[in-house]
């Protein structure tokens, strides 16, 4: 059964790459990165539909960039408004819907069936990975205090959820005024519980210029 709908917000500029150009439409291996994020999706045996939000002034570039079988639609000014929009072109007969990151390529099918699996199961899942590294809380570049690091995880995408969870989720933080992180915290605030599968090292999202070199290089090696 066809009843996965994926929900790529993609309407950022991406300023922390200091180009001109949005960070989804810079190229890695010879297609763009939004194109190579979509491409993981397409093949996939329950995928209904796949909806992408993207700036206003470049979704004929998007529409151009991925083809057919991809839903186009405008962004909002935030990534959560991003999401409800692509939301709202959902086909809304789907019963999960996974959200991912457009500038998050390296994703594999293992990791989409299993958040996949575990949102049928508990109806809200997200993938993660321990953190590994010392945090502190810094204010004016001074240390204001060590935070244990047992219990913390950094999340990742792809996140998976029911999806009348989703839709409701986003319904009562647009009548609330919230503006989540990201779009379990949104479900977390109706009190479901949210269950977390092991994330991928690999699976980086590229913000920065030195994301997009190392991502340039470990696909350069994989080609080896």
């Amino acid at each position: 059964m066809r009843d996965v709908a994926v929900v790529i917000p993609a309407g950022g500029m991406g300023a922390r790459l200091g180009s001109r150009t949005p960070k989804q439409f810079l190229r890695l291996g010879g297609e763009a990165i939004l194109a190579a994020t979509v491409r993981q999706f397409r093949r996939h045996p329950r995928l209904a539909a796949i909806v992408v939000a993207a700036p206003a002034a470049h979704v004929v570039r998007a529409r151009r960039v991925l083809g057919s079988g991809v839903t186009v639609v405008v962004g909002g000014q935030t990534r959560q408004e991003s999401v409800r929009l692509a939301l709202e072109a959902a086909p809304p007969a789907v019963r999960v819907i996974l959200v991912h990151d457009a500038v998050r390529p390296f994703i594999t099918r293992g990791l989409v069936d299993a958040v996949l699996a575990a949102a049928r199961a508990d109806g809200a899942a997200i993938c993660a990975l321990p953190v590994a590294e010392t945090i502190k809380r810094v204010r004016d570049g001074i240390v204001e205090a060590t935070i244990e690091r047992t219990g913390l995880w950094a999340v990742q995408t792809p996140q998976a959820f029911r999806a009348e969870i989703l839709r409701e989720a986003h319904d009562k933080a647009r009548r609330d005024g919230v503006v989540g992180t990201d779009d379990a915290m949104l479900v977390e605030r109706l009190g479901h519980r949210v269950r977390v599968v092991p994330g991928l090292a690999d699976n980086v999202k590229i913000t920065t210029p030195e994301d997009l070199r190392r991502a340039r290089g470990a696909q350069r090696r994989d080609r080896r």
